[in-house]
């Protein structure tokens, strides 16, 4: 019984780490990086769609991102999207394709990004936490129903205890070494 309860929790631990990843892909760290668009919708035909499926998204250089849309008739929307995502960073359009150059980052904003990299870090550890405590009420109820020995919940207890610090040192690595990233010049 309380295996299923684990392995909600692994799953669980694993989609907050992989949501921490892709928040942090979308912090520019002053090199060229598809990711930085992945939530840039475009409004092609009244729906909202994600760029990456409506262009070609390269990087010529380290600096400069190529944008392609397939549909030559989309630019001006897919130059707006960019625009209201709020990327940081004026899309320049020659009627074929839309460039983005990405400019170095000033010390000032290499701090303020990290600020923001470990808030993303502590929101994720914050949710690892919450995931820890629904699990230990879970078990505790199970232990009162009598499914679970108080010797197995002790157990159980001590394995959540010991997946959660290893997923906050998990977190704790990722966030280090973004900063690493942003901090480099």
């Amino acid at each position: 019984m309380s295996i299923d309860v684990q392995q909600v929790l692994d799953e669980k631990m694993k989609k907050s780490l992989s949501i921490l990843k892709e928040e942090l892909n979308t912090i520019r760290a002053g090199k060229a990086n598809p990711a930085l668009l992945d939530k840039v919708l475009v409004d092609y035909y009244g729906s909202p769609t994600p760029l990456k499926n409506l262009a070609n998204i390269s990087v010529p250089d380290p600096r400069t991102l190529l944008i392609s849309p397939f549909d030559p008739k989309s630019i001006s929307d897919v130059e707006k999207a960019i625009n209201v995502a709020n990327v940081g960073i004026n899309p320049s359009n020659d009627g074929k394709v839309i460039r983005l150059v990405i400019p170095a980052l000033t010390e000032e904003r290499r701090k303020e990004l990290c600020k923001s990299i470990k808030k993303y870090g502590e929101d994720a550890k914050v949710a690892i936490r919450n995931e820890r405590r629904n699990t230990n009420d879970e078990l505790k109820k199970q232990e009162k129903s009598g499914d679970l020995t108080e010797d197995d919940l002790k157990k159980e207890l001590d394995d959540v205890q010991k997946k959660a610090d290893k997923c906050i040192k998990d977190i704790d690595s990722i966030v280090s070494n973004k900063e690493k990233e942003i901090m480099e010049v």
